[in-house]
């Protein structure tokens, strides 16, 4: 059995269907038929799984993984994850300005005078956007809307994302002429 280095999240498995093994997938790929294009998937536990057959439906794939022929251990799935190892995602098919959410992982956020507002620890998705973690030592990790205003620069060789921390929320952007603490992290007013 087989643990990543650096695993990326490529699906999900969801329920059984049919009675052949097959099973409903959440792909994360831009083409969901492409899971099986990356070599073996792993779950967390170590368990390897090979792409025998994949067509799409609605929304998701229809997978069926060798050593999975029954309804039964295709139901005992439900739920698991599977990942890649990073370095198995082509690079050189990437622009200038595209990246894979797990390269953002562990870049430092800093703003323009280099103060730093914490590490990336996550990228998520809620509905309406993105956004990222950021964790810092001996601070709660904080979540920022990952677009261009508040996420100016990604420096992946650097190891560093240059943020704006108003527009990401990181400080009260009040200008009254008063000092108000803007150096301060923002925090919420309850009514």
């Amino acid at each position: 059995m087989t643990k990543l280095k650096n695993p990326v999240l490529m699906a999900t498995i969801g329920a059984a269907q049919g009675l052949r093994g097959e099973v409903r997938v959440k792909s994360y790929t831009d083409d969901p038929v492409a899971l099986g294009d990356y070599g073996n998937l792993h779950s967390e536990d170590g368990r390897v799984f090979e792409v025998l057959e994949i067509r799409e439906a609605k929304n998701m794939a229809i997978v069926r993984f060798r050593g999975i022929n029954d309804r039964t251990a295709a139901e005992a799935l439900n739920g698991l994850e599977l990942f890649i190892e990073r370095d198995n995602l082509p690079d050189d098919d990437l622009d200038e300005d595209e990246f894979f959410y797990a390269d953002l992982e562990g870049l430092e956020a800093v703003d323009g005078t280099g103060k730093s507002y914490g590490s990336v620890t996550g990228v998520f998705d809620f509905g309406a956007g993105d956004l990222l973690e950021l964790k810092g030592p001996g601070r709660r990790p904080v979540l920022i809307p990952f677009t261009e205003w508040s996420v100016l620069e990604i420096d992946l060789e650097g190891g560093k994302l240059l943020v704006d921390p108003v527009a990401a929320g990181l400080v009260d952007g009040k200008d009254d002429g008063k000092d108000d603490g803007a150096d301060e992290p923002f925090q919420p007013r309850r009514k």
